[in-house]
């Protein structure tokens, strides 16, 4: 199977990318991911990965769109539903085009090692889009070696960010501190 495996950070891929292999799978990194912000934290992201993928021996390819515009234009009327209106349908949409464009025979995401994300709804726009681009979704419920993945990630000093990725993420991170 030739997996193409949208990636958000090389701490959420560690598990991800593990657990694959131990399936028999060699999974392709995908970076896509034009709702992290501020420019530095992107950049911080994408990098931390591209060394862990070639450290590792993962293919990866990197789709560059840092996207601030193009994110503030479409989450602006609705930011407590910017993850289902936006984060999530932009990514995953432009990974199935990709696989579908690029032979890939399916594709997935780290965003399901998460227990801070919708799994449900990530599901559910996954499999829109296998739908929408003729690809198949490859399901998996990483999110039991959340903490084993974060732990390793730790051990190879990997960049650890604090937040989910937009500055609305950010922003949620500090809410106790702000209402002080």
């Amino acid at each position: 199977m030739k997996l193409l495996l949208h990636t958000c950070c090389a701490p959420c891929s560690v598990y991800c990318i593990d657990t694959l292999r131990e399936e028999g799978m060699e999974p392709t990194v995908y970076w896509f991911n034009p709702n992290i912000h501020p420019y530095m934290e992107y950049k911080a992201r994408r990098d931390c990965l591209k060394e862990y993928t070639n450290s590792i021996g993962v293919q990866a390819i990197f789709e560059e769109n840092y996207g601030l515009r193009d994110f503030c234009k479409s989450v602006v009327n609705d930011l407590e539903n910017r993850c289902q209106n936006y984060c999530y349908p932009v990514r995953l949409e432009q990974t199935a085009k990709y696989a579908k464009e690029n032979g890939y025979d399916s594709f997935s995401t780290t965003l399901l090692v998460s227990p801070y994300q919708n799994h449900e709804l990530l599901m559910k726009v996954a499999e829109e889009m296998a739908k929408k681009y003729e690809v198949k979704f490859l399901y998996r419920d990483f999110r039991v070696g959340f903490r084993q993945g974060q732990a390793k990630a730790r051990e190879l000093g990997l960049y650890m960010q604090k937040y989910c990725g937009c500055v609305f993420s950010e922003e949620e991170r500090y809410q106790k501190q702000i209402k002080k």
